[in-house]
């Protein structure tokens, strides 16, 4: 049985009820209802390794997420839902993304428009840089 399949099949079933977000890393199963980036700011800011190698699952991957996951080093990303500019990040870091439905891009939470974090990496990228500008916009912005 494939262990990185599993991994990710743990990941994904956490996504349940309020559970927006799920990483399976060599410590096991961390889980956050957060909305956005901002749980993979917070368990970056706590441990700059702990998306290395891990097994992703998120109900909405836009590219800004895209970019923080490969600038943490996580070795394959389920979404719910996932916007082709993420898609494209994925592919080009050689990231393995399945996932349920694609959009053309995320919206921001009134839904009439682009979500903010999306609009700020636009024209990034490298996904360092990308990370440093949404963790600025996040955590000043708190």
């Amino acid at each position: 049985m494939n262990s990185d399949i599993e991994r990710l099949k743990e990941a994904r079933i956490a996504l349940t009820g309020a559970v927006r977000c799920a990483v399976y890393n060599e410590a096991g199963l961390a889980t956050s209802t957060e909305r956005g980036i901002r749980p993979m700011i917070l368990w970056l800011e706590e441990d700059p390794e702990f998306l290395r190698g891990a097994s992703v699952a998120d109900k909405i991957v836009g590219r800004a997420a895209a970019m923080i996951m490969v600038y943490g080093g996580v070795r394959e990303v389920y979404a719910s839902v996932v916007s082709n500019g993420a898609i494209e990040v994925f592919r080009e870091a050689g990231i393995a993304c399945t996932y349920s439905m694609s959009a053309i891009a995320i919206s921001n939470r009134r839904g009439d428009g682009i979500c903010p974090m999306e609009r700020l990496v636009a024209p990034i990228k490298d996904p360092k840089s990308a990370y440093e500008a949404l963790r600025n916009k996040v955590l000043i912005t708190e």
